[in-house]
């Protein structure tokens, strides 16, 4: 594995440093503080990216936005199965398979806590494979925490999940807990 690793020497931390600093810091400029020309900062930038070290991606601060983050640590017999049903939910940010007590680790984003409750409850919770879930709602963050997120979401006959779930007959829907999937057009929620 670590022969795939592209090496980064002194110049590349450098411009990495200073393009997570200033994503819009000109080439120009990164030549004259790091002593190298403009193509040559021109051609380590490409290095970087072609080698998917270094992307540049737009996104939002959930936090700012009065939006909840919830980190879900899961416990379960298919970290794969559980990965491919969050992949295209709307809630989901990004998924790990980690190591520890639990094995996998969801990171969801919603308007109400109540819903990625029910989202972890109603769906996580159904599935056979799943053993134990604890779920924590991200409070603060010690950096600005930026991630890049679709707010546009297409409207569908049934959700990208495959899980066989109507809102409608949902109970957590019924009772008003639950804001319902961005991709239904029972969704009752502002953000999608």
């Amino acid at each position: 594995m670590t022969e795939n690793v592209l090496k980064l020497d002194e110049k590349d931390r450098e411009i990495l440093t200073l393009l997570s600093e200033d994503p819009e810091i000109p080439q120009e400029q990164i030549a004259d503080i790091i002593n190298l020309s403009q193509p040559s900062v021109a051609m380590r930038i490409k290095k970087l990216r072609d080698a998917g070290i270094f992307h540049k991606v737009y996104g939002v601060n959930p936090l700012k936005m009065g939006l909840n983050v919830a980190k879900v640590e899961v416990t379960t017999t298919n970290s794969t199965k559980v990965l491919e049903i969050f992949q295209n939910c709307p809630y989901f940010l990004n998924g790990f398979t980690v190591s520890g007590q639990s094995n996998v680790l969801l990171m969801l984003i919603g308007e109400d806590i109540a819903t990625l409750q029910s989202i972890v409850e109603c769906h996580l919770g159904q599935l056979e494979e799943v053993k134990n879930i604890e779920f924590n709602i991200i409070i603060s963050a010690a950096k600005e925490l930026i991630i890049p997120y679709q707010m546009k979401i297409k409207i569908l006959d049934r959700p990208f999940c495959g899980l066989e779930i109507n809102c409608g007959k949902c109970k957590s829907y019924q009772e008003k807990r639950c804001l319902g999937c961005p991709m239904m057009s029972d969704y009752k929620g502002k953000i999608w």
